[in-house]
């Protein structure tokens, strides 16, 4: 796994996320190592694990503007983060190369859906919702829901944002469940990803942000005149998804999730790109179990 470079090349990249288009990026390691010892598991020809080693590429989505999680760090070009590693993770698995596609949260289900990618390790909470569209692993992080301000703002929690212009990211959960939900007075703001919210609050036109904490904890190591305020709002289990109905390939990429967790490696990544940063210890997902985070969010839309 790639090491972690030091957040300062963050503050100088901002100005060049909203140039970063969906184009695919590679950024392979040793392909056809695999994470057990360099013996790689041939798959069957009619499974999808099958079907990707024949093509000797796994296309991964991942998001291209959130730091900790995929960031394309523009001094080198390569895109980096937890769900990076753990795609990679993935691929090693198969014994294929890693290609990484760029997937917000609005066209992550899309892309599955339409073959664009195989995988997606986007930041993704489970949901019942989505569920009924796609196939989860087993959860592989636990956040919660936060909100990121100016320490002028005046606003110290979800009960103070009656009235204000609070953004996130078309097709997240906060734009259909949680604004509506615990900040109905406010006045949403919806854009195509996170990296253009952060843009809206530093320049005053949006007076706040709402996203998971540590998607905010990676915005808030770029502009020290910003605090993460309030309690948590929501638990936001992180599941990779994988096409609707492909059990194989959910049952595959969840245990080679185990496995990471068993052998320590998620914790060794943990550490590396959010523990040092965000000064907390790991919520711990083996407690999660899929069925326990799709009670975290009951359908809404596909009842």
């Amino acid at each position: 796994m790639r090491k972690f470079r030091e957040l300062r090349w963050l503050v100088a990249s901002l100005a060049l996320v909203a140039l970063i288009g969906a184009a695919c990026g590679s950024d392979d390691e040793d392909p056809g190592a695999g994470g057990n010892g360099g013996e790689v598991e041939e798959f069957g020809a009619d499974t999808t694990m099958g079907k990707i080693q024949e093509a000797g590429t796994i296309k991964v989505g991942v998001k291209y503007d959130v730091p900790l999680f995929g960031f394309k760090n523009p001094q080198s070009g390569d895109v980096e983060g937890f769900d990076v590693d753990l795609a990679q993770a993935v691929a090693d698995e198969l014994g294929v190369e890693l290609e990484l596609v760029e997937a917000i949260s609005d066209n992550r289900i899309p892309f599955l859906q339409d073959g664009t990618v195989d995988v997606v390790f986007s930041t993704m909470t489970i949901t019942t919702d989505r569920d009924a569209e796609i196939d989860f692993s087993r959860p592989y992080y636990i956040a919660h829901g936060r909100i990121l301000t100016s320490k002028d703002s005046g606003i110290e929690g979800a009960e103070d944002t009656a009235g204000k212009r609070i953004c996130t990211a078309l097709g997240s959960t906060y734009e259909t469940v949680v604004i509506p939900e615990q900040l109905p007075d406010a006045k949403p703001r919806i854009v195509d990803t996170y990296s253009e919210c952060f843009q809206l609050l530093q320049r005053g036109q949006v007076d706040g942000m709402i996203t998971d904490d540590v998607i905010l904890a990676g915005f808030l190591q770029q502009d020290d005149s910003m605090q993460i305020i309030g309690d948590n709002l929501t638990t936001d289990p992180y599941g990779a998804g994988v096409k609707n109905d492909d059990t194989e390939m959910g049952d595959f990429v969840s245990g080679v999730l185990d496995d990471l967790l068993a052998e320590g490696t998620w914790n060794d990544l943990y550490e590396e790109w959010i523990g040092q940063y965000t000064g907390q210890p790991a919520e711990d997902p083996t407690d999660w179990t899929l069925e326990q985070a799709l009670e975290e969010y009951p359908c809404v839309e596909t009842c």
